[in-house]
């Protein structure tokens, strides 16, 4: 977990006050069951406030963010991998000492940067499987690039030199001052996160834009990610109905926040708990129209899984209900 703590520093090295007010960026490891702090890491002890690319705020009794710890990861070795915004660096750090290995970017690079692995105001420096780093390069807050990126890097242990694999961006070039995030996929894809730019998007290995979505309004998200989720609602299909001509009957049917149906399968009878299969329909998005014919006087709907097993059944619709004058509309929540 992160954690930001006030405390007091000399500021002078950036024209600062000698007793200067910051944030101290705080890395802890806790034992979930009984609280133990596992291990703790704090920036001031290990990084000074010369690293840092923003200047000390006018008023001195208001903390400067010098580091802006925003990232944890752990090594294949059990170290850390911490990313800070405000040094534009990400650092690895030993967990038995708490000392710094190295560090990748910003003003003390231990690592030849080479073209086009130069971040900004980074968020999610994340290890992956093959040991090259996944960043979300943010460039803004000051702008540094003229766009935001996800980036792959390689790092070169041997010659200790950073190489770009790859770069995801937006056909917008949106810029982002805060949050986001990159997640490699399964399949290998990759997916990002715009932070402050309110998009989510999905690309192929090879960069190809396949997925890409806008939160409306003031929406923003710091972090977005792509895990297999089956929504299960505890409550029951909502089913609306009307009377057609002769015998046919239109049924409006949806579940709100079920995923895992594949067809709804309408059901009559002469009475509401005797009621037999009647016709179907494949689910077409969040509410599926189905016409059946039939004399009966109760209707319901059941939603069917791919397998053919019954997910949920909504209530039987009494006679009266199906003049031609009654439609009703089921409640829908956000």
């Amino acid at each position: 977990m992160t954690a930001y703590v006030p405390t007091q520093t000399d500021l002078s090295p950036i024209s600062g006050s000698e007793d200067g007010a910051v944030w101290d960026g705080i890395a802890q490891e806790l034992d979930i069951e009984t609280g133990e702090v596992l291990f703790e890491w704090r920036s001031l002890d290990h990084v000074g406030v010369e690293e840092t690319y923003r200047e000390p705020p006018q008023d001195p009794s208001t903390p400067l963010d010098y580091f802006h710890i925003n990232s944890i990861d752990i090594d294949f070795d059990g170290n850390f991998l911490i990313s800070a915004k405000g040094t534009s660096a990400v650092y690895k750090v030993e967990r038995e000492s708490g000392k710094i290995v190295w560090r990748l970017g910003g003003k003390k690079s231990d690592f030849e940067m080479g073209s086009g692995t130069r971040f900004a105001y980074q968020h999610d420096a994340r290890l992956q499987s093959d040991g090259t780093i996944t960043i979300f390069d943010n460039g803004a807050s000051p702008r540094v690039h003229e766009q935001s990126r996800g980036i792959v890097v390689e790092l070169d242990m041997d010659e200790m030199s950073a190489t770009l694999v790859r770069e995801f961006t937006h056909p917008n070039r949106l810029l982002s001052t805060s949050q986001g995030n990159v997640q490699v996929l399964p399949n290998a894809n990759l997916l990002v996160g715009w932070g402050s730019a309110p998009y989510f998007s999905e690309y192929s290995n090879e960069g190809e834009l396949l997925f890409d979505a806008q939160l409306l309004g003031d929406g923003q998200s710091y972090r977005a990610f792509r895990f297999p989720w089956s929504g299960h609602p505890s409550d029951n299909p909502a089913v609306a109905v009307e009377q057609g001509s002769d015998d046919q009957v239109i049924l409006y049917v949806s579940w709100n926040g079920a995923t895992e149906i594949k067809s709804w399968q309408v059901l009559a009878g002469s009475i509401p708990y005797q009621l037999k299969p009647v016709g179907s329909a494949p689910r077409r998005g969040f509410e599926t129209t189905v016409a059946v014919r039939t004399a009966e006087p109760y209707v319901a709907v059941q939603a069917k899984s791919a397998s053919g097993r019954v997910l949920g059944t909504t209530k039987a619709v009494k006679p009266e209900d199906r003049t031609a004058s009654s439609v009703f509309s089921p409640p829908v929540s956000s």
